[in-house]
């Protein structure tokens, strides 16, 4: 059986991008300045300044990258 990779479109990567960055990642609330990190797709991880983190490339998996406050300040995939 062949694998089958999801495609993921630059119009996804920019769609989340325009929602997450400047915001600061919450448990529940999603408003202007915030994004409630349920909302997020199945398939992410937050990445915090200075945190390990596996090498292994995910296609489908949104990568959200935090500053020390919490706030994105870069989203990607992979």
């Amino acid at each position: 059986m062949p694998l089958v990779v999801p495609q993921i479109s630059a119009d996804d990567k920019a769609d989340w991008a325009s929602k997450l960055l400047g915001k600061k990642l919450t448990e529940n609330t999603t408003d202007t300045i915030s994004f409630a990190t349920k909302d997020l797709p199945k398939e992410h991880r937050v990445v915090e300044p200075g945190m390990m983190v596996t090498m292994d490339h995910k296609p489908d998996r949104l990568n959200v990258h935090v500053n020390e406050d919490g706030t994105v300040t870069e989203v990607k995939y992979g």
